[in-house]
């Protein structure tokens, strides 16, 4: 069947903003109680709702939380490990008043019952003290006004008595409280500022007197510039841990000795068995029987899922048509013809599922974020680039425009849209998003760009970006584009950039300090860097030490940086997005550059979200954001978009 010729950016898509929120919801949290299955499904037409969902022995899968209850925590903003399960009994962090309820599944009709007190708390990873009837999870302490929140180690107590007790206090951050299998040691992290997880951390151990209160602590791996991950006992004992010591991020072994820390490599890799931890709850690996290691792993990109041998080191890769792998759950102790595993995979050509691994093997999918139902030649396949940046080298995904029925005239190029992952430390990942295919199935080519900073290639790659944002991460997103240019897969005059939270930085700096993009969208994004170190919360307070400097002491540093600075320099059109609830990147930093561009007659559009936060959760919200810069984009590049959309005001463009 011969294809259809019409401009690029006009094609009908069968990627419509409804199959991104009706039919999506984002996956997380899985976990397994037995021969039971649970996990959160955050769904957009629920505003953004956080429901746990419970599969039995028998298949039947229901909600056990009660509409409208939100499982969330915001401890960190950026909230994960919220809720436990144990033999029907959930405990859960409730996202109104942040308090650890109780609820046992098992009721007809069961009731949430409060755990903690009242109060300007908040709570999350939670690890479950079955001996002593108790929690141990991280708490946030906002009691003390216009102070900073205190975090620590608590234990809650089941029965309502005692009071929760602070078990661990003293450093900025803490996650990971774990319990050895025998309920004797304490093992967790911590770190503090300026360090996030990624930079440097420790991760210490204790053992636990007759009242389970920890005794000294000591060091076992971490600080100094090491990055430690997710430690977790094993079924027999042996405390594992990832980390970055030697530039990757390896899974490790702590052994017992009197004299110094010993610490055995289990499979050492030039790749990476780890991932920054923005949330609580994160997970690469866990046990299964007979002491093998289920595992995922990023090489080049691309995420592997494989069995492990501790003993022999070795390493057997599994379900290689994944390419993204994440949220790993074990139970060491089911029977053969019990669930072993749970963990969130996708590849390319299909989104993001929970699956179920079985003994053998093999994979049965629980779960799915979406019904995609889209047809192969709809979908635009990744292809990994590696690109010269100065005298550096960069990496991303390309991805074509690709639509089963039309193609675009000759000799015409696409317009190139570059993504720009948040973080910055973070990473971009090449299975099947949606967010994406919109863009590529109306005619667009996509650069998803993993530029220096970024993850998945090695602790120095990371490091690349420490005092150098905004400078980095610019040169490559430019380079990049260029490099498409010079391939002959993009058009010169319609190079657009967008990104979120950081990645709308890296979007604004590009935008005022370089000259190669026609447009860009920046949502939630930072434009002053100045106004960040000063008003964003506990956990990112001080984030951009390394990636900036010292602030106040290098103030002249951060203005220099930030695009607000430099307005005079920024004369293409941009579009704004903002939650008017974000804590982590206030509405002020978007009003005070749309403020600016609107005074030198910049074309600008700004687009608000009232009950949105960082992060667009509500149907209605992802829909006016996704359709109103498919507007923007066709007024600036001059096609007419084939969906039914409103036209966005875009102040200051011209009429044809």
């Amino acid at each position: 069947m011969s294809k259809i010729t019409a401009p690029y950016g006009s094609w009908p898509s069968a990627v419509t903003t409804e199959l991104l929120t009706a039919k999506s919801v984002r996956l997380s949290e899985p976990q397994l109680d037995g021969t039971d299955l649970y996990w959160i499904e955050s769904r957009p037409l629920e505003k953004g709702r956080n429901a746990i969902v419970h599969r039995d022995a028998g298949g039947i899968t229901r909600d056990v939380l009660p509409h409208p209850l939100n499982a969330r925590s915001r401890v960190h903003e950026y909230g994960g490990g919220s809720f436990c399960v144990d033999r029907g009994v959930l405990y859960f962090v409730l996202f109104d008043d942040q308090r650890i309820y109780r609820l046992d599944t098992r009721q007809s009709t069961p009731l949430p019952q409060p755990l903690t007190p009242l109060g300007a708390y908040r709570h999350a990873d939670l690890c479950l003290d079955r001996q002593r009837r108790r929690l141990i999870c991280v708490r946030e302490d906002h009691s003390v006004d216009k102070a900073e929140p205190r975090n620590t180690l608590v234990a809650v107590p089941l029965d309502g008595e005692p009071a929760v007790q602070v078990l661990v206090q003293g450093d900025d951050f803490y996650a990971n409280p774990r319990l050895s299998p025998a309920g004797d040691q304490l093992s967790w992290l911590c770190w503090n500022h300026p360090d996030m997880p990624w930079d440097s951390s420790e991760c210490r151990l204790a053992s636990l007197d007759t009242t389970g209160r920890p005794g000294p602590a000591r060091t076992i791996a971490g600080g100094d510039g090491e990055s430690v991950f997710q430690p977790q006992w094993s079924p027999q004992g042996h405390l594992y841990l990832v980390s970055d010591r030697s530039n990757w991020w390896n899974l490790y072994r702590y052994i017992p000795a009197a004299g110094p820390v010993r610490l055995e490599p289990v499979a050492p890799l030039a790749a990476e068995f780890a991932t920054p931890q923005w949330s609580f709850g994160m997970s690469t690996y866990g046990f299964l029987g007979q002491g093998r290691v289920l595992c995922c792993y990023t090489a080049a990109g691309r995420w592997q899922l494989a069995t492990l041998d501790p003993v022999a080191g070795e390493l057997t890769r599994m379900a290689e048509e994944l390419s993204d792998i994440s949220a790993l759950c074990c139970n060491p102790e089911a029977a053969d013809d019990q669930p072993q595993a749970l963990f969130l995979g996708a590849s390319a050509t299909c989104g993001e599922s929970l699956w179920q691994w079985q003994t053998d093997g093999g994979l049965q999918q629980i779960a799915t974020a979406g019904d995609a139902a889209l047809e192969p030649e709809d979908i635009a396949v990744p292809r990994a680039v590696t690109f010269a940046s100065g005298t550096a080298l960069a990496h991303g995904f390309y991805y074509p425009p690709t639509n089963a029925r039309y193609q675009g005239p000759a000799p015409e190029k696409p317009p190139l849209l570059v993504f720009c992952h948040g973080g910055p430390t973070g990473a971009t990942e090449s299975s099947l998003n949606l967010k994406i295919q919109y863009w590529t199935s109306r005619g667009f080519a996509v650069l998803d760009v993993n530029y220096r900073g970024s993850t998945g290639y090695g602790r120095d790659y990371r490091r690349q970006l420490y005092g150098n944002w905004g400078i980095t991460d610019v040169e490559d997103v430019c380079a990049g584009a260029a490099h498409l240019v010079e391939e002959g897969l993009a058009d010169p005059d319609r190079l657009a950039i967008r990104g979120s939270s950081a990645g709308g930085y890296t979007v604004l700096a590009a935008l005022a300090f370089a000259d190669t993009f026609a447009a860009g969208a920046s949502l939630y994004g930072i434009g002053d860097l100045e106004t960040l170190a000063r008003d964003t919360h506990k956990f990112e307070a001080r984030y951009m030490d390394r990636l900036v400097g010292s602030y106040p002491a290098e103030r002249a540093l951060y203005r220099t940086r930030s695009p607000v600075h430099h307005g005079a320099r920024l004369n293409c059109p941009v579009i704004f997005f903002q939650g008017l609830d974000d804590k982590v990147v206030p509405p002020n930093q978007a009003e005070t550059m749309v403020d600016m561009l609107r005074r030198r007659g910049v074309p600008v559009s700004y687009i608000t979200f009232a009950g949105e936060g960082h992060g667009f959760r509500q149907a209605a919200s992802i829909k006016r954001a996704l359709e109103s810069e498919l507007s923007f984009y066709s007024q600036l590049f001059g096609f007419t978009p084939a969906d039914a959309i409103e036209a966005v005001t875009v102040v200051g463009l011209a009429a044809d």
